[in-house]
């Protein structure tokens, strides 16, 4: 694979401050186009992105301006299930490229956005894109070429990174409709409304930011014969709108029972720090047993085995069994585990 994360730095004016003027030393920027990013859940292109019309005068203006355009930058928005668009988009830049290039710009960084998928099940497997971009960059930037190919693998290397582990503070029932006489006696259809610690203004901004719908995953593993409610789970905001997930069947949960939400690292903690002001969430950092016994083994050096039979294995997680371990695994509230 020829293109890959690399840190790069963009260089643009500063309002308020002096600007340079002589040619030899040129303001450097890069150009970001527009893409077809409507089946993408995020439609960054209604924001950023300049049209393939709008590209030459924006180049000329730069060069009048003296400044160096090095290169094109693109991003199709998170879930996009259309790896095709990526494909069209590097079309698009190479385009840009030989508009720069007619106009004297000295091109040579080509940045492929961010978006890709970090989660097992996503509609579009990150193989599936990583080979239409490859195939694209081969037919429009072959090696050789003298352009440095970049992208921001950020939430494919951080989504399931991170799992949060959270408990309901406060729970009610709300009745669907009025009830009869005959579904008086506690037969009237309902729904449950349970309250978490945190909510869309918190760690599940990625609910509001990025069109997340978490999935809770129960401490416990409920029996067949439980029965399943209409469920809802709501952030601690008195507003309507920190509404974490609806449209559930849970069993009959209750005060203080924890629940687990998997891939939890993208756009959780760093956005949801900045709403509140402060970090509420505790980190834990974790690894499996199995992970732990192998580095373990490659780490500690033979003769050293013997004296670590009696120390204390560390916590991986929850779920593990837990009469082997020294203290039994313990959630602490809003912990990302």
């Amino acid at each position: 694979m020829r293109w890959s994360w690399q840190r790069w730095q963009r260089v643009t004016p500063v309002p308020g401050l002096p600007q340079q003027k002589c040619a030899s030393c040129p303001l450097r920027m890069v150009l970001c186009i527009a893409t077809n990013d409507s089946h993408s859940l995020s439609h960054l292109s209604m924001k950023f992105g300049a049209s393939l019309k709008s590209c030459r005068p924006l180049l000329e203006n730069a060069k009048k301006s003296h400044v160096e355009v090095v290169g094109v930058s693109f991003h199709i928005g998170s879930g996009c299930p259309d790896p095709q668009a990526y494909a069209q988009s590097i079309a698009d830049a190479r385009l840009v490229f030989e508009m720069g290039a007619e106009l004297g710009h000295r091109m040579h960084i080509l940045d492929l956005g961010g978006g890709f998928p970090g989660v097992e099940g996503a509609k579009v497997r990150f193989e599936e894109i990583a080979s239409v971009i490859s195939s694209a960059l081969d037919l429009y930037f072959p090696e050789g070429c003298g352009v440095d190919i970049l992208a921001e693998l950020g939430r494919y290397y951080v989504t399931s990174a991170f799992t949060l582990a959270i408990n309901i503070i406060a729970k009610k029932e709300v009745l669907l409709d009025q009830p009869s006489r005959e579904e008086e006696n506690g037969f009237a259809p309902k729904t449950i409304v349970y309250h978490l610690e945190e909510g869309v203004y918190g760690i599940f901004s990625s609910v509001l930011f990025d069109n997340a719908c978490p999935t809770p995953i129960l401490q416990k593993k409920p029996s067949t014969e439980q029965p399943l409610y209409s469920s809802s789970l709501w952030g601690p905001a008195v507003d309507g709108y920190d509404c974490v997930a609806e449209g559930l069947w849970l069993p009959q949960l209750h005060v203080g029972d924890w629940l687990v939400f998997e891939n939890m690292g993208a756009y959780t903690v760093g956005v949801g720090t900045l709403l509140r002001g402060t970090q509420a969430c505790h980190i834990t950092y974790a690894m499996s047993r199995v992970a732990w016994e192998a580095l373990h083994g490659q780490l500690l050096p033979a003769e050293q085995d013997e004296d670590a039979e009696g120390m204390c294995k560390p916590l991986s997680c929850g779920w593990e069994i837990t009469d082997t371990l020294c203290v039994r695994p313990v959630f602490t509230p809003a912990s990302i585990m």
